[in-house]
């Protein structure tokens, strides 16, 4: 989502897809006063597909305790990732991606003992594919680019966070000033931390919003 307001357009998605995934129908909702969820829209299609949605009171967020803690803990590890990294702030998306990408893997709830993967997928996760944020990737151009007889086969990257539709690595390269997603890939997370200066440029800036 790019903004708040893109709340409906995702939420019959996603409802969707837990019903296909699981066989199961979701019963009630709870969310905060905030106007992507009390709208018409929103209220029509809950009251079309027999969702309860429960509203919490007014400048209570302690009776929303489970989404502020997420949100919090999704905030706090993306500014500390950000400015760990020293990367610009333009790559909020790609962060918070990362940041619950790594929790939902590794994280245990303390009562069931457990994982929110586990929970949700009934296996462990594999986690030899993760990465140190923001470290050093090289990639393959393979047969992306004609490349001439003495042209360099890989360009460097910084590695964002991985992909949700493939099993591939989000990363930005340097030489195209892209976001890009790869498979094959070399790692040297000994080198993790971004140059301060690197992406000071602002033209810079624009181009690496750019995904391919």
């Amino acid at each position: 989502m790019r903004s708040k307001i893109d709340v409906f357009d995702v939420f019959p998605k996603l409802a969707k897809v837990i019903q296909n995934e699981k066989g199961l129908n979701i019963v009630s909702i709870r969310s905060d006063h905030e106007g992507e969820f009390q709208n018409k829209y929103f209220e029509k299609f809950c009251k079309e597909n027999g969702i309860h949605q429960k509203i919490s009171a007014p400048r209570t967020p302690q009776q929303n305790g489970v989404v502020e803690r997420k949100n919090k803990s999704l905030e706090e590890g993306a500014r500390t990732l950000i400015n760990k990294t020293n990367l610009r702030k333009y790559f909020w998306v790609d962060t918070v991606n990362t940041v619950c990408y790594t929790l939902n893997r590794l994280l245990i709830r303390n009562i069931l003992k457990k994982i929110a993967y586990e929970l949700y997928k009934g296996r462990k996760p594999n986690i030899s594919h993760l990465r140190v944020f923001g470290c050093k990737f090289f990639v393959l151009n393979n047969g992306k680019e004609s490349l001439g007889k003495f042209d360099a086969k890989v360009d460097e990257a910084i590695f964002l966070g991985y992909s949700l539709q493939s099993k591939a690595y989000r990363v930005f390269n340097w030489r195209t000033l892209c976001v890009e997603e790869y498979v094959h890939v070399v790692c040297d997370a000994t080198n993790s931390l971004v140059h301060a200066n690197a992406l000071e440029d602002e033209d810079a800036g624009c181009n690496a919003l750019e995904f391919r």
